[in-house]
């Protein structure tokens, strides 16, 4: 079976564009302010509204506040949102659409334990633990903190670029990867090329 592909960080829409060319199969914002990859809603949904129908649109977030996890909702038209704070699961299934929850693993990080928690989840996207940073580091983390069964679809994250993903599959087996850092040229600024050889190293 493929796996899914996911770009995140998008803040300009040719970007949006050499991914759906290259193929992706989602496309994701970062709703978080603090994050050198934010989007505003607005310049969120004019990239959005070209992104055409079976390519998912994902919402990125860091303990927001439900009103603007909602205000983003109704603005961009998102079909998925990704939690990357210490939301609850209450909080996360509160919304009318469905959400895959980020874990920031290390070595005592219990992945079955999260997945158990979060069983409202549509998957769980592990990532690398720095501190300070939710997410977006550029850094891999330990694959073999993943245990081989989780009840959870499993979305690799973390340090992923061209030269790595196609053995990150081969040892994790994941539902899908996510990409941000290993495809730019700068932060939240993408390249055609390397997003075309990502997608290469997912096949």
């Amino acid at each position: 079976m493929s796996v899914r592909v996911k770009v995140c960080g998008i803040t300009r829409s040719e970007d949006a564009q050499s991914a759906i060319k290259a193929g992706v199969d989602a496309i994701g914002f970062v709703f978080w302010p603090q994050s050198p990859r934010y989007i505003d809603p607005e310049s969120a949904y004019h990239i959005a509204s070209r992104i055409p129908s079976f390519i998912t649109v994902v919402g990125v977030y860091v303990d927001p506040d439900a009103s603007w996890v909602e205000q983003t909702i109704q603005k961009v038209k998102l079909n998925l949102l990704q939690f990357h704070g210490d939301e609850s699961p209450e909080f996360c299934a509160q919304f009318s659409v469905p959400y895959i929850k980020a874990i920031r693993v290390k070595e005592d990080t219990d992945l079955l334990q999260y997945a158990q928690r979060y069983e409202t989840a549509k998957g769980l996207l592990v990532d690398t633990y720095t501190v300070g940073m939710p997410g977006g580091t550029g850094h891999t983390f330990d694959w073999k903190l993943i245990p081989s069964r989780l009840p959870l679809p499993l979305i690799l994250s973390g340090g992923l670029n061209p030269e790595n993903v196609s053995n990150a599959i081969r040892e994790t087996r994941p539902w899908a990867v996510d990409v941000s850092s290993g495809v730019e040229v700068a932060k939240g600024i993408k390249n055609e090329e390397k997003i075309f050889a990502f997608m290469q190293g997912t096949k």
